[in-house]
């Protein structure tokens, strides 16, 4: 039951109902008070009188000064008619409402129909006096049928919806098929026959049919999406990362991440919006996408510190990107405000390989192993080959897209079976592969080895859950450190940190050639992080606060900067906890711009890898399989799946017996 709703009796001209009044009430008593000339001046009154007019006059005081009359002596009957003229029924000495669930605290036609007037009559006032009976005996009949129910048997109904929505929740999580639902069934009932057969047919009532899989992903969806709004509610800045491919169906799909940070310094990251691009996909469309989302969430664009993206023309070109539009929009309404604007780090990693021209190697490697692979014979001849000769593989490596974070992986197992995918060679006679026995092409495959072993090692460290954007800067910034360092050596044929390169005899000529390759590589970083080398000194203000030049710092920054590394205690607590609780720790008063500045550099995005992420779970589930999957359905899935957050399955299963039960 609903909080009953009480309300003082009112008067007024609408008031249906005659009010009743106590034989001691104002009106009564001023037609019993003598005339002001009843007796005469030099006449007394009768004791007895003198005595009932003192009572009276007591009585009368009493009563004017009583704020509101008692409910309880008023003697009020619920009518019956009340039942089909307002649809409120009799439930424990107060008027309960059969359509909204609320109960009035008198039984008073003029409160029943005050309420009815200004919450149901919009809906029901149409209809004759004969379908509201029939529909208030209808609400009557349900409302007894749930009454009937006892407390224990309420609790089996919920948790047998509960499960209900725990399994589609489940199923959306693990990115399986709305159809999994009646196999989940099926293995429950099993389950249960064998551990509980008395209570089978608790499991029988759970429902997860197809359709309703799809009903109650829909709905952890809405709720997720309005925890998510609560949250960026409290948002002092945010960040958002864009990302956009093609789904199965070639339907361009927009990926938009949001990152926000409360004054406690309390981070939310989640998708906030994926979004159809049926259309065309320029900057003005995406911005158009991205406005929507930003409106949905309920939040301002004053509170944006940061677009990441991974660099695509429609989102980062200089003239008609995305970025540029926002960029121009943010400036029109506050000049002062600055967006910064980065791309993936991870992507531009990625591009920087470029510059090693290891195609010669890669070409090669590829060959052998497509050669081995692809034809059955050949690979069951192989594999033979290595259990013959005890190889520690079974098998060689073997990646049709040849990505560059499986390429390393590939190269060395490659160059681990060099000796026996040699011999095997030597026994086929339709193809042949010289440069396995060419000593130049040996040194360049043991020096791509190495490399790619690196950059596959930086590639993993950027791709670290909940790594802050200066984290990102700062692994790039070793990286670069490492790569003059092997310049040198290699130079020097010092080849300490080449392990590969040490087991083959190296020329002159390709000393010179790795060298040269090593300093353009680091000169390719160089120029592909130059957006986070524009922000380093604003990173490194709230990564490293104790050993920052303050001449260095922002002037609003540098007196609070003072006083924070002259604080000894402050500099323990900075070493023992987390960067984001050491900022919340902070004296508001004291260090006001201080944690401002933390509070935009800890809420950017270094890379747009959580969206890329996203993007596998959206090829998982729109598959050539389940090509037919709808855009909302998608988003619903994607969602759930992404979602760190945990839905409220108790609301969910109120909410449900609320609708179901309601008429």
């Amino acid at each position: 039951m609903n909080r009953a709703e009480e309300e003082t009796p009112m008067e007024g001209p609408a008031n249906l109902e005659p009010p009743w009044t106590s034989p001691g009430s104002l009106g009564e008593m001023d037609s019993l008070k003598p005339e002001k000339e009843q007796w005469p001046k030099n006449q007394g009154r009768p004791r007895k009188q003198m005595k009932n007019v003192a009572v009276n006059q007591k009585n009368d005081l009493a009563m004017s000064t009583s704020k509101k009359r008692k409910v309880d002596t008023e003697r009020r009957v619920f009518n019956k008619k009340w039942t089909s003229k307002y649809f409120f029924t009799e439930m424990g000495k107060k008027a309960f409402c059969l359509i909204c669930k609320e109960s009035l605290a008198v039984f008073k036609e003029y409160n029943l129909n005050r309420h009815f007037e200004t919450k149901h009559a919009s809906k029901y006032d149409k209809l004759s006096a004969q379908e509201k009976t029939k529909k208030a005996e209808e609400m009557v009949a349900a409302m007894q049928k749930e009454q009937s129910f006892s407390p224990k048997a309420l609790e089996v109904r919920d948790g047998i919806m509960r499960t209900s929505y725990e399994m589609a929740h489940i199923i959306a999580k693990k990115s399986k098929p709305f159809s999994e639902g009646e196999f989940v069934k099926e293995c429950m009932l099993k389950s249960a026959a064998i551990l509980c057969p008395d209570k089978k047919e608790q499991f029988e009532n759970v429902r997860l049919s197809r359709r309703t899989i799809v009903r109650r992903v829909e709905d952890i969806s809405e709720n997720l999406h309005q925890q998510l709004k609560s949250k960026v509610n409290d948002f002092s800045y945010f960040a958002l990362a864009l990302d956009d491919s093609c789904d199965v169906k070639g339907t361009d799909q927009l990926l938009i991440f949001i990152r926000g940070i409360t004054e406690n310094f309390e981070l939310t990251e989640e998708l906030a919006l994926i979004q159809s691009m049926k259309d065309t996909t320029t900057g003005k469309d995406l911005l158009e996408a991205v406005d929507q989302c930003v409106s949905k969430l309920g939040t301002d664009w004053k509170k944006l510190v940061s677009v990441t993206t991974y660099g695509s023309p429609n989102l980062a070109g200089k003239d008609v990107g995305l970025l540029k539009i926002i960029q121009d929009q943010v400036k029109e309404t506050d000049p002062e405000q600055k967006i910064i604007l980065l791309h993936c780090i991870i992507h531009q990693e990625v591009l920087c390989k470029s510059v090693l021209k290891l195609s010669t190697v890669v070409d090669t490697v590829t060959k052998v192993v497509s050669y081995i692979r692809a034809r059955g014979l050949n690979h069951r001849q192989f594999a033979t080959l290595l259990e013959g000769s005890e190889s520690e593989h079974t098998d060689v490596l073997h990646d049709t897209s040849v990505s560059w974070l499986s390429l390393g992986n590939i190269l060395k197992r490659v160059w681990e079976l060099r000796a026996e995918i040699g011999l095997f060679l030597n026994m086929k006679e339709d193809l042949d592969f010289p440069q396995l026995n060419d000593a130049e092409w040996l040194s360049d495959f043991a020096f791509a080895i190495d490399v790619t072993g690196y950059m596959n090692d930086l590639n993993s460290r950027l791709q670290e859950k909940g790594l802050f954007a200066h984290e990102l800067h700062s692994n790039i910034k070793s990286f670069m450190m490492k790569l003059l360092l092997f310049s040198r050596q290699i130079g020097n044929k010092d080849f300490s940190h080449f392990p590969t390169l040490q087991q083959v005899t190296v020329s002159d000529q390709n000393l010179k050639k790795y060298v040269s390759l090593l300093v353009d590589l680091h000169a390719e970083f160089s120029c592909r992080v130059e957006d986070f080398q524009m922000i380093e000194k604003d990173l490194s203000l709230v990564s490293s606060p104790f050993t920052f030049n303050v001449d260095s710092a922002p002037c609003d920054l540098q007196l609070e900067l003072i006083d924070l590394q002259y604080d000894a205690l402050l500099a323990e607590q900075f070493q023992a906890v987390p960067l984001p609780s050491f900022y919340a720790s902070l004296n508001e008063q004291k260090f006001p711009k201080i944690k401002t500045h933390a509070r935009k550099m800890l809420v950017l995005f270094g890379s747009t890898y959580v969206c890329e992420q996203t993007r596998s779970v959206m090829k998982v589930n729109k598959s050539n399989l389940r090509s037919s999957m709808s855009g909302d359905h998608l988003a619903a899935v994607l969602r759930i799946a992404t979602t760190e957050m945990t839905p409220d399955f108790d609301f969910l299963v109120n909410a449900h017996q609320r609708l179901h039960s309601s008429p």
